[in-house]
């Protein structure tokens, strides 16, 4: 178990404090919502917590099979949806610094795709996913 806690600062702005680390993360609503855009919104980080995952569990895999994936870049566009406000799609582009044809290719996309973030995520979200082999 980690635990986290958020204290409400006042005009949409929460600071959030990971318990074991103390690293801190500020939020703020955004423009479309009445807030300012100063920060990421809570579901911003939805959409960034799913870029990180998907990066980390393809780096514990890379690590242990000696690929080096350093520079590998995951860039997430987040779409509302109205009716209720909700995230409706998380269009995902992964930038990965290793040839098409590498052996290990497949591997490496399922190790995204299992990540824990991705199959926390509702159903009804749209996740599109572009792979971008670079090297």
């Amino acid at each position: 178990m980690v635990k986290s806690t958020t204290i409400y600062e006042g005009g949409l702005h929460c600071s959030l404090v990971h318990e074991p680390s103390g690293a801190m993360v500020a939020t703020d609503a955004p423009v479309d919502n009445n807030g300012k855009g100063e920060a990421f919104s809570p579901t911003d980080l939805v959409g960034a917590a799913l870029a990180a995952c998907m990066s980390t569990i393809m780096g514990i895999v890379a690590a242990r099979k000696g690929i080096a994936l350093e520079g590998m870049k995951v860039e997430v566009a987040k779409h509302m949806s109205a009716d209720p406000r909700r995230i409706g799609k998380l269009e995902v582009v992964i930038n990965v610094p290793l040839p098409a044809d590498h052996p290990d290719r497949q591997m490496l996309e399922n190790a995204a795709l299992a990540c824990p973030v991705k199959q926390s995520l509702h159903p009804d979200i749209e996740i599109p996913i572009t792979w971008n082999w670079l090297g």
